[in-house]
């Protein structure tokens, strides 16, 4: 279990680092492959108490509580043993109650996909009186998630043990028989941890899909988007808004969603005081912005926050009212943006003073937000829990991160840019190993999955690996990635996969071309779309790479399309992926005739993203072909491998298969 550093005023120093040629590759492979060993952290209202969700055995999660002012030891209060089970955070409601979101991972057999649930659970600091407060459900025969409520306030109109809750009602509730009634859809409930008493207030809507709450626990949003006649749905949302003291909805906004992006403006939190809504919203350059709306009548938009050549992607907030005080982008680095002079101030000398100048992040607070809890971390540096006292002006370390990785001397994590085929300049990160000279050593393209998703500068776990056996690392930000703007973006890593596949070979021969990577010890890795985009390498030009790893990839498009036609977003991904000849073009399975390197392929069988089915055809395509392929499949397990001893195993089998066929 995690040693808890709980009160210690001094900031302590790790141990001198390990000299990374001195491990093994089942050393490298249990420290890295090992999942954070914090999970999730919350501060009681008062501050003087910590609870945590920490990393169980190799899959399980359990929550700890700490007494910080009485220095008692943590204490287990629940727990998730199941590596099919997810125990997703914790929040204090008073002192002695908090809230806990599971998720439960189960196959549906009716459509032959695993499925999520999700519930809800109040419990005591010591584990006592549990209580389910949402069972799981679902209304729609072809979601794939069975929601079992989520939080939409921490505060219930100044009610200190209450919490607004979302709720499904309908023929397949469970609900309290004086709450039931003939309407079905989604509605919110303010519920009272330490009695179970509820009250409504939000009457059940059957096209609103969440609900938004202001500062002062009063629902002041709504979103809502209809469905075909076949439960299929559909690509346009609508919000609606209340003005202060009124019942009634009015219209707040249209966005269109094309399965992995939306396009309009996306409410996200309202300021009761200023009585406004912040969202974000593409601006005139094609770039997102934050902005504010006045929810006063007049709807008065503002510009809040932009940044050159970046999207403005996430708004920060703090507290139990989770009031906003900034928002962040990412450049080379991420940067926020605080609205709020104070933090802003205290993030500065707080990375200042910190050893190796870490990034600061504000993840919870007392009531009255004199004491903070502060995640650090950098590249270099998975990440330190601590506790601040503004009136003492101490800092307490707490927790690691990631305790496995204590005392290991990290790789760097450069930004970086390489020129594309036509010229335009593609940025990336790259890892090189701890002591190396970066000249003609092996190397690996690592493409991120999404598609609609971006690297960043900071600890990843895979990177960190492979550096420590000895390889250099470029991850491309290839054109089809976000945060770079709708341009950027073009028509998605999908529909324009020849110029995010073209992005990700000129990544490869830009580090041959710098002396970086020998080219013959050049390899490919890739998660998710990553894996899709590792593999795709190999249609294109089979020469680039020597070895191709996927974990998780999608092999054929037409195949997810068939896959997702039994789930609601079936409509979304068909228009997402769009329809033509880039399908069977931009298929590796349909393609395995290109191939000349050898494929490592990994996957779980319960990963309800992509189908293991992807990876069984495509193994089988491979074969077919007379193509060389390993194929090793984790029973039970989903799309992240969420299970330490997997991936420990997944680490040691791909370092075998680089060696043997980089000879690396």
């Amino acid at each position: 279990m995690n040693k808890l550093l709980a009160g210690v005023a001094a900031i302590s120093f790790c141990a001198a680092a390990t000299p990374l040629s001195a491990e093994t590759v089942e050393e490298d492979a249990t420290a890295f492959g090992a999942r954070q060993s914090v999970i999730h952290a919350s501060l009681s209202p008062s501050g003087d108490k910590l609870a945590y969700v920490a990393s169980v055995g190799a899959g399980g999660e359990a929550l700890y509580t700490v007494d910080l002012a009485a220095g008692t030891p943590p204490q287990r209060a629940l727990a998730a043993l199941d590596v099919m089970s997810d125990l997703a955070y914790c929040n204090w409601i008073t002192e002695q109650r908090l809230v806990c979101q599971t998720i439960v991972s189960r196959e549906d057999e009716s459509i032959g996909r695993f499925i999520s649930a999700t519930r809800m659970i109040a419990v005591n600091s010591d584990g006592s009186e549990p209580n389910v407060i949402e069972g799981a459900r679902s209304l729609r025969a072809l979601s794939h998630t069975y929601y079992g409520g989520g939080i939409v306030s921490l505060n219930a109109e100044s009610d200190d043990s209450s919490i607004l809750v979302s709720r499904l009602y309908g023929k397949e509730s469970s609900l309290n028989t004086r709450l039931a009634n003939q309407k079905d859809g989604l509605g919110v409930v303010s519920h009272d941890v330490d009695t179970g008493r509820e009250k409504r207030v939000e009457a059940p809507d059957k096209d609103t899909f969440g609900y938004i709450a202001d500062s002062n626990g009063v629902v002041r949003i709504k979103g809502t988007g209809n469905a075909t006649a076949r439960g299929y749905s559909k690509d346009e949302l609508a919000y609606f808004y209340r003005e202060q003291g009124s019942q009634r909805w009015q219209p707040l906004s249209r966005a269109e969603i094309d399965s992995q992006t939306v396009d309009g403006f996306e409410p996200h939190a309202v300021d009761a005081a200023g009585n406004v809504v912040y969202g974000f919203d593409y601006g005139d350059r094609g770039f997102t912005n934050l902005y504010s709306i006045a929810l006063d009548g007049s709807l008065a938009k503002s510009l809040v926050l932009s940044a050159e050549g970046a999207d403005v992607d996430d708004l920060v907030t703090i507290g139990r009212r989770q009031r906003v005080i900034g928002a962040s982008f990412a450049t080379e680095k991420r940067l926020v943006k605080y609205f709020d002079p104070g933090l802003r101030d205290l993030a500065i000398a707080l990375g200042n003073a910190l050893p190796g100048q870490p990034m600061v992040n504000f993840v919870g607070a007392s009531e009255d937000e004199r004491k903070l809890l502060i995640v650090t971390g950098s590249d270099v540096d998975p990440g330190m829990l601590y506790r601040f006292n503004r009136d003492t002006n101490e800092l307490s370390p707490l927790l690691p991160v990631r305790e496995m990785t204590e005392g290991r001397q990290l790789a760097e994590m450069k930004p970086v840019t390489f020129p594309a085929a036509d010229g335009t300049l593609i940025p990336g990160y790259l890892t090189l190993p701890t002591g190396s000279d970066g000249k003609n050593i092996p190397a690996i393209v690592m493409p991120h999955g999404g598609p609609s998703a971006r690297d960043e500068w900071g600890f990843d776990w895979l990177v960190q690996f492979f550096a420590a056996r000895g390889y250099a690392v470029l991850q491309p930000n290839f054109r089809g990635s976000t945060g770079y703007g709708k341009a950027w973006f073009g028509k998605n890593g999908v529909k324009a996969w020849r110029t995010a596949i073209g992005d990700v070979h000129d990544a490869g021969r830009w580090l041959v071309s710098q002396g970086i990577a020998n080219s013959e010890k050049l390899a490919i890795v890739g998660w998710s779309y990553g894996g899709y985009a590792a593999l795709q390498s190999q249609v294109v030009d089979p020469e680039l790479y020597k070895a191709v790893v996927a974990v998780a990839p999608v092999t054929d498009w037409r195949q997810l399309i068939e896959e997702e036609r039994m789930s609601s977003n079936f409509r979304l991904v068909q228009k997402f992926v769009g329809d033509g000849p880039h399908l069977e073009q931009g298929s590796p399975m349909r393609n395995a005739q290109s191939f000349a390197a050898p494929v490592f392929l990994v996957h779980g069988t319960a990963d309800n993203n992509v189908d293991v089915e992807q990876s069984r055809d495509m193994e089988a395509a491979l074969r077919r072909a007379g193509k060389s392929v390993e194929y090793l499949e984790f029973e039970g397990l989903e799309h992240s491998l969420r299970d330490s001893a997997a991936r420990k195993d997944m680490l040691m089998r791909i370092d075998a298969f680089l060696s043997t066929n980089l000879g690396s």
